[in-house]
């Protein structure tokens, strides 16, 4: 089947975050959401469940845990059971869940910035603390920094680990051997490991999502994961995510805290969306892929072409692209506001995910390439400026 991601889309006055908090001639390349149509599956399903007209309490249905069960087994051979499993509205609810759940308030949590911003928003409306594990840029590629990680992991007041994997927003997809390494120095010191893997449905060959759940009975035991299908087929907006946890002990304590939030009933809609999703959209999701890889070629290539001085980091997983500004801005946040006001280009300035994003910009490329270009040319004329 043919989809159409060049198609572009007017999304203004539709109450969308992206388009509608820009302000007019504004192209916004910033919040990870694509101006993509959803699959046709997704939104078959939804017309059919719009069609009963009944849209009250909804309890989740086993339908639900299958269609993720059957997904992670044939996209990432990890084979998950149903009781593992807790219902959620999304990421960041499961993630604050988590750290209420399995911390105390004044503890410290790890990330590893340049690292996704409500990571340090969530730990910060927690009332835990940050403690910071900065990626390396070692010729053009991040690493891990593994001394500081055994380190810092060592204080006693550490009692999570935040891992985005894939990471975002530096793009890169973990190897199972960076991610032992992780798991044997928490597992060493007694630190749990909270990986989120949102994004573990776009990563481009030849890499590979490693889940960290199946690196081991005794790592799957010191860890918890959140995921959902929501970046992957643009339906954020729908609200349905998922936590799991071999930990029968982490699984209740979070399902406490989800009780009493309210947070763990799903609508009838994202239920619908995420079956729908994960039984019969991967064909989509191959399409997508795709032509991602492809805006991404064309962003080397311009840059390459116009911004010589621009470092583009190599995109393993996610649409969000990591641009290496540092020898053409002195601020990225400086930069970012004055891109936005005299060229009416919205996108996030790399230290909104930390002081070690200083000097980057993260752009969205999850958009048809027409509007792709626009964007290029107009940081092209502000950085020539």
């Amino acid at each position: 089947m043919e989809y159409h991601f060049d198609q572009v889309i007017d999304r203004k006055e539709t109450d969308c975050i992206k388009w509608d908090a820009a302000g007019p001639d504004v192209l916004p390349m910033w919040i990870a959401d694509m101006d993509f149509k959803a699959a046709p599956v997704i939104q078959e399903a939804l017309e059919k469940r719009v069609a009963h007209g009944v849209f009250g309490y909804t309890q989740t249905p086993q339908r639900f845990y299958e269609a993720i069960i059957g997904w992670w087994e044939k996209r990432h051979s990890f084979i998950l059971h149903a009781d593992w499993l807790i219902p959620v509205t999304g990421v960041i609810p499961a993630l604050s869940a988590i750290i209420r759940a399995l911390t105390a308030p004044g503890d410290k949590i790890l990330l590893q910035p340049p690292v996704y911003n409500h990571f340090f928003v969530t730990i910060d409306l927690c009332e835990r603390q940050a403690m910071q594990n900065n990626l390396r840029l070692i010729e053009g590629k991040y690493e891990l920094d593994f001394d500081d990680l055994e380190k810092k992991a060592a204080d006693p007041a550490v009692k999570l680990l935040l891992l985005s994997n894939p990471h975002n927003p530096v793009g890169r997809v973990w190897t199972q051997e960076e991610l032992l390494r992780i798991a044997e120095i928490c597992l060493r010191h007694g630190v749990i490991v909270v990986s989120d893997e949102i994004h573990s449905d776009l990563v481009y060959k030849p890499n590979s999502h490693i889940p960290f759940a199946s690196l081991g009975h005794d790592h799957a035991l010191g860890s918890i994961t959140v995921s959902s299908p929501t970046k992957t087929f643009n339906i954020a907006g729908l609200q349905a995510a998922y936590i799991f946890s071999e930990n029968e002990t982490f699984r209740k304590r979070v399902h406490r805290i989800l009780e009493i939030q309210e947070m763990a009933l799903l609508n009838p809609f994202a239920i619908e969306a995420l079956v729908a999703a994960y039984q019969h959209g991967e064909g989509w999701l191959e399409s997508l892929k795709s032509y991602l890889e492809a805006n991404f070629t064309y962003l080397k290539d311009f840059c390459s072409t116009n911004l010589q001085h621009v470092g583009v980091l190599p995109l393993q997983a996610t649409y969000l692209v990591w641009l290496d500004c540092c020898s053409v801005i002195s601020s990225s946040a400086g930069f970012a506001e004055r891109l936005l006001r005299e060229h009416r280009l919205w996108v996030s300035p790399g230290t909104l995910y930390g002081d070690a994003g200083e000097g980057f910009l993260r752009i969205n490329i999850a958009c048809p390439r027409s509007l792709l270009e626009d964007g290029l040319v107009r940081l092209e004329l502000a950085l020539r400026r």
